[in-house]
């Protein structure tokens, strides 16, 4: 499998209908060796890195990558080993939570489009607007209704954010029950890691099957030409971050961005 196949291989078409029992967590794409796979991340990094710089200077668009996935999929783990090379200073990370009462009083994408980066910045969302598809579907805190009728009110936001110059990626992060729960006891043996856990991510657990039936539906639903989603199989965490490395540096490179032009001719400037 070559790198540049990877965008194409983990999309998810738009008119697809996903189901994900035909999708191994454990799937590589043909990529063996987690040695080379880690010096390939590092060659994207600066390369992300270099991509992030012209995109802030040119500063026409942004980027927004949004992370989803079941509790241990890797979210924060992705921004940490993928995003970590580049400035700070234009990137920012939304992890949104249960809502506020201040979000409440608003419609559910009041606190979303808040949080939408500016021109030459890259936004991460570590969860996102699909919560209200998600966890408000599994646990019936809405009408159905009301959740389903959110697909296309999802796809008109980000239709207009498109429209606006926000370029959107879309990563499902998907790992197997097993993989989840090793990952779950490994946050209860190091006592380094148990701030990570908490008793409702157990119970969580039972509702598996539910949440994977809604994730199909948001993956068959909401990936469109101008915000589509990649299912990337999560279980090899190096696997998991040199495709979501490789996707969105393959997608700032087809925006083919260039430095703005300076107002004044700097071979007439002499620096004394």
């Amino acid at each position: 499998m070559k790198l540049k196949n990877l965008r194409k291989e983990l999309i998810v078409k738009p008119g697809t209908k996903v189901k994900l029992s035909e999708i191994d967590p454990e799937d590589t794409l043909g990529f063996k060796g987690k040695d080379k796979a880690l010096e390939i991340l590092e060659r994207n990094r600066l390369k992300l890195a270099d991509l992030h710089t012209l995109l802030y200077a040119e500063n026409r668009r942004a980027l927004l990558v949004v992370l989803q996935g079941l509790d241990a999929c890797g979210k924060d783990g992705t921004v940490r080993h993928v995003m970590n090379g580049i400035n700070p200073q234009g990137c920012t990370v939304t992890c949104f939570k249960a809502p506020s009462a201040e979000e409440l009083d608003h419609d559910y994408l009041w606190r979303i489009y808040k949080a939408v980066p500016r021109r030459g910045e890259v936004g991460i969302f570590n969860r996102s607007h699909y919560e209200e598809v998600l966890v408000v579907r599994v646990h019936n805190l809405v009408p159905k209704e009301v959740w389903s009728e959110r697909y296309k009110q999802i796809n008109r936001f980000e239709q207009s954010l498109s429209e606006n110059n926000v370029k959107i990626l879309k990563f499902f992060l998907y790992i197997s029950k097993d993989e989840q729960r090793k990952r779950l006891q490994e946050r209860l043996a190091d006592p380094s890691k148990n701030w990570k856990m908490s008793p409702q991510d157990l119970k969580e657990r039972d509702f598996w099957k539910d949440y994977m039936k809604a994730y199909e539906d948001v993956l068959t639903e909401c990936s469109t030409e101008r915000a589509p989603w990649y299912i990337i199989p999560a279980n090899k965490k190096w696997f998991r971050n040199l495709a979501v490395s490789q996707i969105i540096i393959e997608t700032l490179e087809s925006l083919d961005m260039k430095y703005p032009k300076p107002g004044f001719d700097p071979k007439k400037i002499v620096v004394k």
